[in-house]
């Protein structure tokens, strides 16, 4: 039986200025985005968060919560649905920011990873979450083949095991 490595954690983010979608802002710009201390919170604090975030529809905020719990599941058997939950957050933000091309890349990345973990995992219902990003993630695709607007997005939450 081999045991499952664990990495340091990553190191802490620099401070950024970020708009309201998460985008960088010059240097020395005020700040449009409160986010967390991610690095000073346990793994189940950054997904309980990162859930949160996802259901107010601030998606960079979940993003960058699932992004850190990635970081702290390296070299375990959650690091992959940990990545595509972040690619996740990060596919609906550009959404949200009116690019189809990233949306549709980064919510196919995130169709494969999350659904390595069967049905149901961490309190996600996976098989509904499926479902809703697989026709995001449809939307996207049509959208960018058309060179289309997207559309707003539809309510979207975390669906509960």
């Amino acid at each position: 039986m081999t045991e499952e490595r664990r990495s340091l954690p990553p190191a802490p983010k620099p401070f950024r200025p970020r708009d309201e979608l998460g985008r960088p802002l010059p240097a020395g710009a005020e700040n449009q985005l409160d986010l967390p201390d991610f690095d000073a919170l346990s793994l189940e604090e950054n997904h309980a968060l990162a859930m949160r975030f996802f259901d107010t529809r601030n998606f960079f905020a979940a993003h960058e919560a699932w992004e850190t719990c990635w970081g702290q599941a390296k070299g375990t058997a959650e690091e992959e649905f940990f990545k595509g939950l972040a690619q996740l957050g990060a596919g609906l933000t550009h959404w949200l920011r009116g690019n189809p091309h990233g949306a549709r890349a980064l919510l196919g990345r995130a169709l494969d990873r999350i659904g390595s973990r069967g049905d149901a995992y961490r309190g996600i219902d996976v098989r509904a979450f499926l479902h809703t990003i697989r026709v995001q993630h449809q939307v996207a695709a049509i959208i960018e083949i058309r060179g289309a607007t997207l559309p707003p997005l539809p309510a979207l939450t975390v669906p509960s095991a």
